[in-house]
């Protein structure tokens, strides 16, 4: 009978990846395909262990990327962009996937109006890498059911929904 560390190789002597660390390792390779040269960031959403969608920052579909004629800039924010999050959703709606009761991994706790939009879609669990500026996401979370919490590598319990 195979032993509990046994069970978390991967056949060849390396530790296998907890749900966690498998799925921000995805976020961060989608963030690599981000269009704003001020932060990349990347998002994945899932249920059951099973991908439902990602998003990346850009610019909107068929407008100029930011890298290519750079930065709308607002009060210190690029504007031209849609964030991760945001986009991750919207691929999960225009290819009628509901995330209803799904956890998403983003590489960076997400913004307010993200975290708006994250809520009202029915997110269970929010795991991010970095926390980025706003508080608000941490007070209002326990208050409508969402759990938020920092990525921690090595989480062998993870409850990914």
């Amino acid at each position: 009978m195979a032993t509990m560390t046994e069970k978390r190789t991967n056949g060849q002597g390396q530790r296998r990846l907890s749900w966690d660390e498998y799925f921000m390792s995805i976020a961060e390779m989608v963030a690599k395909r981000s269009t704003c040269p001020r932060k990349s960031v990347g998002a994945v959403i899932v249920k059951a262990h099973q991908i439902l969608s990602t998003g990346y920052n850009g610019s909107i579909r068929g407008m100029p990327h930011c890298t290519e004629v750079g930065c709308d800039m607002e009060n210190g924010h690029c504007v031209a962009t849609i964030h991760a999050e945001a986009n991750a959703l919207i691929q999960a709606a225009r290819y009628g996937v509901a995330v209803d009761g799904a956890a998403i991994y983003v590489t960076a706790s997400p913004c307010w109006n993200c975290f708006k939009l994250l809520a009202n879609a029915g997110i269970q669990r929010i795991v991010y890498k970095e926390f980025y500026r706003d508080t608000r996401t941490l007070e209002t979370a326990p208050k409508v059911g969402i759990i938020l919490e920092e990525f921690k590598p090595d989480s062998q319990d993870d409850p990914a929904p």
